[in-house]
């Protein structure tokens, strides 16, 4: 496996918040885990070809999303559920909530496609959408954080 496409990889990882990533090509195989430290470390990635020994190399990551945007305060609306993740019922409809909009409990925020199961997402907290944290499409893990309400 080429260099630039191992890049494009760890790249993937670090800025969809995955855990981890393997790819198996051929006899290679490629392992990225994010270690999910707050503190920039990087991902460990694991190269392996069936007949050499494994590698293990650090790399830093891109920079992150919460680099970019600052990080509002408030209560954090996170996945139930490991998924898919969608603003809206369907491409044509326009988003559940977006930033600005007053939610209250119980009200829609999202959609999480689980196992062709689509899981509405519901507010627990009554407040405003400060910042939703992630994009749609996006594949998203248990407890990741989705939405800031304040």
């Amino acid at each position: 496996m080429d260099l630039r496409k191992l890049k494009t990889l760890i790249d993937l990882v670090s800025e969809s918040g995955i855990s981890e990533l393997e790819v198996n090509e051929g006899e290679d195989r490629v392992r990225i885990v994010n270690t999910g430290s707050q503190a920039p470390v990087g991902q460990q990635v694991v190269y392996a070809n069936q007949p050499a020994p494994i590698q293990t190399i650090q790399a830093a990551p891109s920079a992150s999303p919460s680099a970019e945007t600052p990080v509002e305060t408030g209560f954090v609306a996170r996945s139930p559920m490991v998924g898919t993740f969608y603003r809206a019922p369907n491409p044509e409809s326009p988003d559940f909530v977006k930033v600005g909009d007053t939610v209250t409990v119980g009200q829609t925020l999202c959609i999480i496609e689980a196992m062709k199961l689509l899981n509405e997402i519901e507010a627990e907290k009554a407040g405003v959408i400060k910042q939703i944290l992630c994009e749609n499409g996006q594949g998203v893990e248990f407890d990741q954080p989705l939405f800031i309400i304040a």
